[in-house]
């Protein structure tokens, strides 16, 4: 097992970051490339392994898509391949076969995908067969389980014969992300319409037009420097550089999470300046349209004693591991707990005790949220953190950059 070492800054930090690029962006931009052709020009294409993934997949004529960890890449690639009728087994890692699907394929079958598992019904590894005209455009799928199927769906929705109108049922969560796929859509000149009073989205038969399409910095990725700023000493100042206030991600949700964590944020052209200001006793937050941020927050307001009430984080158990079931076996190492107060709904960080005086080292489930979430813990105690090499999932050179504000051994 390797492992990070990682000690306290001498005083307060200040440091400037080139972050890196949207995962989140650049994923949907290639599927969208991808579906003109490759007739476009993407900028600033995120270097983060899923995203690298991607690419290696969409330029592969081999009959074996093995998309490792990266679930978005899985749900993405399934409609992609079988709108454009290929032939291909889509696997991954053992996590990743453990990983549901079937919402998205059963959506697919209606529409005439040729779809069928290898494995466990529900979930991969899976082989996609074609596509024939089922004769309808209608489709309705829940919309609280991931927006990642709902976001694949629109995508493919303008090759479609008759286009698309999908109905989402139930609570809709992530609806950024939705809303980010569909802007990105609009870029390439697809016109989507989305009614939120009914949850419902209209996509016409349209070609994409090809185009130049640039990929702003990483929002999620952000939020850890956020993290960092808010458990900084008094003087702390940090400038985060590719970021836009108007942005089309939904975790820029950070900026007014984090102002009752004590930190400002101050928008120039280039970026964000992160400055400290006095924090507030408590915070509640629902997660629902930015679930990706619960662990970063969570770790935030253990280390400064922030009562944290949580809700929207029921996705976070079916992601690259339980995340609710890591955070809560991870805080006790910092003296902090994550209780569940109202079954699957709602959730408290308290319970401040003084950890132990062993250096706490974080196992990381192979998630690499859940390192870069408790890196911050850095900056008031020595830590180590197991297998640092998962942050290649999203941000490969994260640990290069948190070298500029603590102690990387």
């Amino acid at each position: 097992m390797s492992a990070v070492h990682l000690y306290p800054p001498s005083g307060p930090v200040r440091a400037t970051i080139q972050l890196t690029s949207s995962k989140s962006e650049s994923n949907r931009a290639l599927i969208i490339n991808a579906l003109t052709g490759f007739q476009c020009t993407l900028h600033n294409v995120s270097a983060a392994r899923d995203t690298q993934t991607m690419i290696r997949l969409l330029q592969s004529e081999d009959p074996i898509a093995d998309v490792l960890d990266a679930g978005t890449t899985m749900r993405f690639l399934t409609a992609y391949f079988a709108i454009t009728g290929q032939h291909k087994t889509l696997t991954g890692t053992p996590r990743m076969c453990e990983r549901p699907i079937g919402i998205l394929v059963d959506a697919l079958r209606v529409l005439g995908a040729d779809i069928e598992f290898l494995g466990n019904e529900g979930y991969p590894p899976l082989i996609t067969r074609g596509f024939n005209k089922s004769g309808t455009n209608r489709v309705a799928i829940r919309g609280d389980v991931s927006s990642q199927y709902i976001s694949a769906l629109l995508m493919i929705a303008p090759l479609l014969p008759d286009g698309l109108l999908l109905e989402l049922t139930g609570e809709v969560g992530s609806r950024p992300y939705i809303e980010m796929t569909l802007k990105q859509m609009a870029h390439f000149g697809v016109n989507a319409r989305a009614d939120w009073a009914t949850n419902s989205i209209e996509v016409p038969a349209t070609p994409y037009v090809p185009r130049d399409y640039a990929v702003e910095s990483d929002w999620s990725g952000a939020s850890y420097w956020y993290s960092i700023a808010a458990v900084a000493e008094e003087g702390s100042e940090i400038e985060l550089l590719g970021l836009k206030e108007a942005s089309l991600q939904g975790d820029s949700a950070i900026v007014d999470i984090m102002r009752p964590l004590g930190v400002q944020s101050t928008f120039f052209e280039g970026g964000v300046r992160l400055t400290k200001i006095p924090e507030e006793a408590s915070l509640r937050w629902d997660f629902t349209d930015c679930p990706d941020l619960a662990q970063t927050v969570a770790v935030c307001c253990a280390l400064k004693q922030i009562t944290l009430t949580l809700t929207g984080i029921e996705s976070l158990k079916i992601k690259e591991t339980d995340r609710v079931a890591a955070l809560q076996a991870e805080l006790k190492k910092i003296g902090s707990d994550l209780v569940e107060v109202k079954s699957n709904e709602e959730y408290i960080v308290t319970r401040y005790d003084s950890p132990a005086s062993e250096v706490p080292s974080i196992a990381t489930y192979d998630d690499h949220r859940m390192a870069m979430a408790f890196a911050p813990v850095a900056l008031r105690r020595e830590i180590s953190i197991e297998e640092p090499g998962v942050v290649a999932k999203s941000y490969p050179k994260f640990w290069e950059d948190f070298a500029l504000v603590a102690g990387v051994k």
